[in-house]
């Protein structure tokens, strides 16, 4: 698989020497747990890919849900005053790498399939990357090594299209959705096995995209 390549003209949040311990420790998985996340701008279609991968790859693959959707739609308080979004970017944290953890003992054979990670609450903050994970006791390029491949779905919202899907925790203009696509994708970008879906008109054709990579990593990995 041709992975995406770091774009080192945007401003990078890891050093060589970071990167290239991300690298060996990635390196390192091959005999490990494969689990590859699905992330991207509001409105790109990663859960309705992350089911329909399921449907097509089977009973090797289970699902992580997206901890956010899960506070948010339970009530949990959700405001833009900055104080309050660090603090619920860091309990979204914690619920994202405990419920990979539940799925991983109850489905120990299977790849997990990421519905965002850990990296995702970042971009939602107007703390530094480096600060928010140091405020959880992690790093960045702990976090990024987490996960065995990346694949990005461009928020619809680039294209100009709409990005209401019937999902009422999603609030965002089409301006909020492009700049967080923007945040996001400069984070994840920085992993080495990261790969970039493209809006399209065409849904179908995106969603093909991602699952010949999908299919190409969980190669890969084994």
């Amino acid at each position: 698989m041709k992975n995406s390549q770091r774009d080192m003209s945007q401003s990078s949040f890891l050093s060589a020497e970071q990167f290239e311990w991300l690298t060996q420790e990635l390196a390192g998985h091959q005999n490990h747990r494969c689990r590859i996340v699905l992330t991207g701008g509001p409105g790109g279609g990663k859960t309705t890919a992350a089911d329909l991968f399921r449907r097509e790859i089977g009973d090797s693959v289970v699902i992580v849900p997206e901890a956010a959707t899960l506070l948010f739609s339970g009530g949990f308080p959700r405001s833009p005053q900055p104080q309050a979004a660090s603090a619920a970017q860091q309990a979204i944290f914690h619920v994202q790498t405990h419920l990979e953890d539940v799925q991983s003992f109850l489905y120990p054979k299977r790849i997990l399939l990421c519905d965002r990670g850990t990296i995702d609450g970042a971009a939602y903050t107007s703390d530094s990357p480096h600060k928010f994970f140091a405020d959880l006791n992690t790093t960045f390029e702990r976090e990024l090594s987490r996960y065995d491949g990346v694949i990005f779905f461009e928020s619809a919202a680039v294209g100009g299209l709409s990005i209401e899907g019937g999902n009422p925790i999603r609030t965002e203009s089409l301006e909020m959705a492009i700049a967080l696509d923007r945040r996001l994708r400069e984070l994840w970008s920085h992993h080495p096995r990261y790969v970039l879906i493209r809006h399209a008109k065409s849904f179908f054709e995106k969603i093909g995209q991602g699952l010949e990579c999908l299919k190409q990593m969980v190669a890969h990995h084994k």
